[in-house]
């Protein structure tokens, strides 16, 4: 029998005392000991700290889905998105759960987010003012705030920004200028983003899809609080109950049950309600309106 050799070049990373076979490997371990994210998507801005991350995501955005499930034929973008697809969808396995409360998870990292709402844990800490955050990217983006040199300032409010763009701007709200006009409702907005967000109105646009279920939103900022229906994180809680929400929409609509507040008022019968969807339904009575 031949014996056949072969050799593997390996690159070596005297820093870390590590060995890795191929360069990629070197090259994603780098990485993420550094936390450097060179990779920036051209469409949402996200950055990745591999190539090969910025070209899956934006798989996203071309809507190319080329792993399918072979129960049902569903198409998605990653081969992760596919594996978790068939484990929420066919197999119905969580096999982590909470010790508390014993909700389940698909994933490790789910568990230990949802963990933290009993705990109260805020394991992330900012080195400049000490302030305690849930997650990691949390305390990321809050530490800007003290990094940031800011030598553009309002005349009017004295309020400094680290940009001169910000600064004008900022500035349109006090002078009532709204520059950017949306061709379709002609509505105006102070800054050229911000149409741009508001244009996914009209396009029905929703580039920002969920990881465990897929949904998608137009705004990145949606995808957050949507997550927490996964977690079964509730952030907001009533100072008088201690009811927990998962929106803070929901902890002001709530907090009128103690208020007694009551600011929705019908024009026909004068009745008044707290929430504006109980005075909706309450309006078929004079209407005759029958929805089902």
């Amino acid at each position: 029998m031949d014996v056949i050799k072969t050799k593997q070049k390996l690159s070596y990373n005297k820093d870390q005392r590590k060995s890795f076979l191929k360069n990629d490997t070197l090259e994603k371990h780098n990485s993420a000991s550094t936390e450097e994210k060179p990779y920036e998507c051209e469409l949402c801005f996200k950055t990745f700290n591999q190539k090969k991350g910025l070209q899956q995501h934006t798989k996203r955005h071309t809507g190319k889905k080329p792993f399918r499930c072979e129960i049902c034929f569903k198409s998605f973008v990653a081969n992760r998105n596919l594996k978790v697809h068939n484990m929420i969808t066919h197999s119905k396995v969580k096999p982590y759960q909470c010790e508390i409360c014993l909700k389940s998870f698909y994933e490790k990292r789910y568990l230990k987010r949802h963990t933290i709402t009993h705990t109260g844990e805020k394991p992330y800490q900012c080195e400049v003012c000490f302030k305690s955050f849930f997650e990691k990217g949390d305390v990321k983006k809050h530490t800007i705030t003290h990094m940031e040199e800011k030598p553009y300032q309002c005349e009017i409010c004295f309020k400094s920004f680290s940009q001169n763009s910000y600064l004008k701007a900022h500035i349109r709200k006090h002078t009532g200028e709204l520059q950017y006009q949306c061709e379709m409702c002609l509505r105006s907005f102070s800054h050229k983003s911000i149409l741009k967000s508001h244009m996914r109105i009209h396009t029905g646009e929703k580039p920002f899809q969920c990881e465990i279920c897929f949904q998608s939103f137009s705004q990145p900022g949606s995808i957050k609080p949507h997550m927490r229906i996964h977690t079964g994180e509730k952030p907001y809680q009533c100072e008088i109950c201690f009811k927990s929400f998962t929106l803070s929409g929901h902890l002001k609509g709530h907090t009128k049950v103690h208020t007694r507040e009551k600011p929705y008022q019908c024009e026909i019968c004068l009745k008044s309600f707290s929430h504006d969807h109980h005075l909706k339904k309450h309006m078929r009575v004079h209407t005759g309106e029958k929805p089902y």
